[in-house]
């Protein structure tokens, strides 16, 4: 299900809440359309040096930001909320990635295949924004946008036995 949602930003948040947030935002807005089905929503952001780099509006940002991660490493934090009729879990994913160093001419490739639209810190690891990397710590999931080792501890603690966990 598509989240009713509006991810308001407020400046002064915390990544780790912000994520959080939006998290539980997502999953509430549609749970009451999953009647007894458990209802997960993630949120993903891209943050260096405490400043959070959301999805570009354009290009022209999209190269920025790129510019910024270049040669770099940043953190990736994803928040999960997996929420069903009788509980709430909501925690939250870090994943270090590093950056290769990159040219002009490797971040204009790069932005003239379009894959930074929608995407938290303009890249997509799955796709060709896995020729920018250099180094991942972590989840790779978790920089695609699904913490899938959070979720797996989740289920396996709150539901063991129903998905196969426990």
């Amino acid at each position: 299900m598509t989240p009713r949602y509006d991810e308001n930003d407020e400046p002064a948040t915390v990544p780790e809440q912000l994520v959080r947030t939006h998290a539980t935002g997502k999953a509430r807005s549609v749970a009451e359309g999953a009647g007894d089905r458990p209802v997960l929503g993630v949120d993903t952001e891209v943050v260096l040096d405490g400043r959070v780099y959301g999805k570009p509006s354009n290009a022209e940002e999209a190269a920025s930001m790129l510019d910024a991660l270049a040669g770099r490493t940043h953190d990736v934090l994803s928040g999960l909320c997996l929420l069903t009729p009788g509980w709430e879990a909501v925690e939250y994913e870090v994943t270090r990635v590093t950056f290769r160093a990159l040219t002009p001419r490797d971040i204009a490739g790069y932005l003239a295949a379009a894959e930074w639209e929608g995407r938290a810190g303009a890249y997509a690891i799955q796709g060709r924004g896995a020729a920018l990397v250099e180094r991942i710590e972590g989840d790779f999931l978790n920089v695609v946008g699904l913490p899938a080792a959070l979720l797996v501890r989740l289920l396996a603690e709150r539901m063991p036995g129903t998905y196969g966990f426990g």
